[in-house]
């Protein structure tokens, strides 16, 4: 499937990146799926909100839980004044 939007950037927390080695998970795994509109564990509102960003260029959220039930969020900036995403950025909502 073709990405809705760009990445920019990829990084990701020391907390994120902990909770990746203990699930033994990629973080490619939960990008690829930020990047396709699935926006993971987040509520109505949230995925409204997300789906009106692809539109207007503000920031994109998802949230989604590793297989050891660590909940990570996958937030990409929004655009800048030349339309462009210039980071997306994995953490735990207690870095936010």
């Amino acid at each position: 499937m073709k990405p809705k939007f760009p990445l920019g950037q990829c990084v990701a927390t020391p907390g994120a990146l902990e909770a990746l080695r203990e699930s033994g998970q990629n973080p490619s795994d939960f990008l690829s799926r930020h990047v396709r509109g699935d926006w993971g564990e987040v509520c109505d509102e949230d995925k409204l909100a997300n789906d009106q960003s692809l539109i207007d260029g503000s920031r994109l959220l998802s949230a989604y839980r590793t297989s050891k039930g660590t909940k990570l969020w996958v937030l990409t900036e929004a655009t800048d004044d030349h339309g462009q995403r210039a980071a997306t950025t994995i953490l735990l909502p207690s870095e936010y």
